[in-house]
């Protein structure tokens, strides 16, 4: 299948990739590929029957994430003394025809190329959150997530690297993760029966890393697991950790936290933040274990198998840096008039910090039944900012931040907070949670918000705000007071925003 008469389309030049458990020809405009016949314990690829089969498992399940990709099982034949696939003939072997994806658009090639941006991976995390969404579940799939079933995968993991240790990874490595991972299962057990309760186990594609996702025409996600439905079952919280692991694994960490917050956003499964450094852990070791495995396999060149050891260790090492104790979250509010630029501190604090920004301008618009796109030039307390919807905003706001304080995740409420009865109810919140709240006063010279806001209707972004509205909340805005253990900052966004969240940290640390 390396030369060009082997197809019935025009090609030329044809790459070989080789995999411990298939093999890829890529053609230019197809790909074909070819499982092994190995049986690694996992899976079993031993007869041609098998093999078929899951060929047509991989076409069938990869068409839910990747449908104009897949196109089907062809035959490899012999004709007049030559290999050709999709011909008659009694079949030696069975290939998968995909479309061949631009390997530069990959989003582990973007990566490293640095060409990632933030609109990127929160479109790829709507996907994959509607991906779960309506992935099927059961009593089947659910009993992927039982307890037992867990241990019995992670136990696996430990079992087969044990002979790696001194080689890929230390026997103080190894004691560390083995010990973390089996404390967290037993302390966490009420944790996995509410994910099964709560129909959180689903049918998931099982191998989700940044190779597998391509961003061309649509984001196609696709090789999924097909060969263990043990390794596909499973909590989609899993699934959300080898994506964030993956990023963190580029030196992504900012990445990884807004793929990880947009997915809570558009799924509102909150409780992930509670497993995700267990199942980063767990991911990341398979990924050092996949590797341990290649670094033996005959099939590829000495210089691959050293490549892949160096690869596992760095797996293994990514793995201990998940092994953490809990760090009890803070709520921060921001308060301020419109244009004091309390949305661009939010959003640097975040990204610094690891937290979730929730913002009043995206609830307002959401609970009002209209794109965030959309402007609504209302004046002041009027239509979609009249005080019913206001309050109503107000209030979802503290029950999204309740949810995510509970589950341990750092929250900024990104609004004006004018009132003072607002800003107690944040703080009745946080409270309630056993959670420190840090108040993010935002304040600007009146000439510059001027021209803020200007600016911001040429640029359209979500907010409304214009300099009457501003004029508007300055009559109305109630001077924050002091609140017993309460951290109240007063920021001046006039310097550079890195600038003020060095500022807002330092004398975080300082109380």
């Amino acid at each position: 299948m390396g030369k060009p008469r082997a197809y019935p389309h025009k090609t030329e030049l044809i790459k070989v990739i080789q995999t411990q458990m298939s093999c890829v020809f890529l053609t230019g405009s197809y790909a074909y590929k070819i499982k092994k016949p190995v049986n690694l314990g996992y899976l079993d690829y031993t007869t041609l029957e098998k093999r078929l089969l899951y060929c047509q498992k991989e076409v069938k399940l990869n068409s839910r994430l990747a449908r104009t990709v897949y196109l089907g099982v062809v035959p490899v034949v012999e004709r007049d003394g030559s290999i050709v696939t999709g011909e008659p003939g009694e079949p030696l072997e069975y290939a998968v025809k995909m479309k061949q994806l631009p390997q530069e658009r990959m989003l582990d090639f973007l990566l490293r190329r640095g060409d990632v941006t933030e609109d990127m991976i929160r479109r790829l995390a709507e996907k994959i959150a509607s991906f779960h969404n309506r992935a099927r579940t059961g009593k089947v799939i659910s009993s992927f997530g039982r307890l037992r079933v867990v241990e019995k995968n992670m136990r696996e993991n430990f079992a087969q690297t044990r002979k790696y240790v001194g080689k890929a990874l230390t026997a103080e490595t190894y004691e560390d993760l083995r010990s973390f991972s089996e404390d967290f299962m037993r302390e966490k057990a009420a944790l996995f029966q509410r994910r099964i309760d709560g129909g959180r186990i689903r049918d998931c594609h099982g191998d989700l890393h940044s190779a597998h996702v391509c961003f061309g025409k649509s984001i196609y996600i696709f090789d999924c697991i097909e060969f263990n439905e043990r390794f596909r079952y499973c909590d989609v919280a899993s699934e959300v950790a080898f994506l964030a692991m993956d990023l963190d694994n580029h030196g992504r960490r900012d990445l990884s936290r807004t793929f990880v917050s947009t997915y809570q956003e558009y799924s509102e499964d909150f409780e992930i933040r509670e497993l995700l450094n267990f199942y980063k852990l767990y991911r990341a070791y398979v990924r050092g274990k996949v590797n341990c495995f290649k670094s033996e396999d005959q099939f590829i060149s000495s210089a691959e198998r050293e490549d892949s050891l160096k690869t596992a260790q760095s797996y293994f090492r990514l793995a201990e840096s998940y092994v953490c104790t809990d760090v009890k979250p803070t709520l921060f509010i921001t308060v301020g008039l419109a244009g004091t630029g309390k949305s661009v501190v939010a959003a640097a604090l975040a990204e610094k910090i690891g937290a979730m920004v929730i913002s009043s301008d995206i609830i307002r618009k959401e609970i009002s039944g209209i794109p965030i796109s959309e402007h609504r030039f209302d004046d002041f307390q009027k239509g979609i900012y009249k005080k019913a919807v206001t309050k109503k905003t107000y209030e979802a706001l503290f029950n999204k931040a309740r949810k995510l304080l509970r589950v341990g995740k750092n929250v900024i409420l990104d609004a004006s907070f004018l009132y003072k009865s607002d800003r107690q109810r944040a703080v009745e919140v946080a409270r309630a949670c056993d959670t420190p709240v840090v108040i993010l006063e935002c304040r600007a010279p009146e000439a510059t918000i001027k021209e803020r806001l200007e600016m911001r209707l040429r640029e359209g972004t979500v907010s409304d705000a214009r300099w009457e509205i501003f004029q508007s909340q300055k009559r109305y805005f109630e001077a924050v007071e002091e609140y017993p253990g309460v951290l109240h900052l007063v920021v001046n966004t006039t310097a550079p925003v890195a600038e003020v969240v060095s500022q807002i940290l330092a004398r975080i640390e300082k109380t």
